[in-house]
């Protein structure tokens, strides 16, 4: 079966993360700068057989768009152009980076790892990665 790959889009960084190929459990992948992006999912595309992508989409309490909806907006649009054969879904991802950022406390991490953002993004793709497949069981 296919993998997917999830995406905690940034306007600095993004943070990506894959399922297995039985898409059971969501693994941390890496943390890539923005500009970087489209030419990462392309050798990932390479290397691996990905039929979906889960962008996480912050919706404010309120359940409407965040300030930053509209730039995944148009995020989406190039996946589409760029990686058009693969489907692309979105979860809500409000309050992912908490939860990252309290996972990465209670693992005994370090002080100074735990100030690497590049790390609280990667986790909060796995988090949505694996809420999302948590929804398809």
């Amino acid at each position: 079966m296919s993998k997917i790959v999830a995406i905690d889009y940034g306007t600095k960084r993004i943070g990506i993360a894959i399922s297995d190929s039985s898409r059971k459990i969501a693994f941390a992948l890496e943390t890539i700068s923005n500009q970087k992006i489209f030419n990462f999912l392309d050798d990932l595309l390479k290397k691996e057989q990905v039929s979906t992508f889960v962008i996480g989409n912050p919706i404010n309490l309120q359940n409407k768009e965040n300030i930053i909806s509209s730039e995944i907006d148009l995020f989406k649009k190039k996946l589409k152009n760029n990686f058009s054969k693969i489907e692309i879904k979105e979860i809500d991802e409000r309050f992912t980076s908490v939860i990252a950022k309290n996972t990465i406390i209670s693992s005994g991490i370090s002080k100074a790892k735990r100030r690497n953002k590049k790390l609280v993004d990667k986790i909060s793709a796995t988090i949505i990665l694996q809420d999302f497949l948590e929804r398809l069981q």
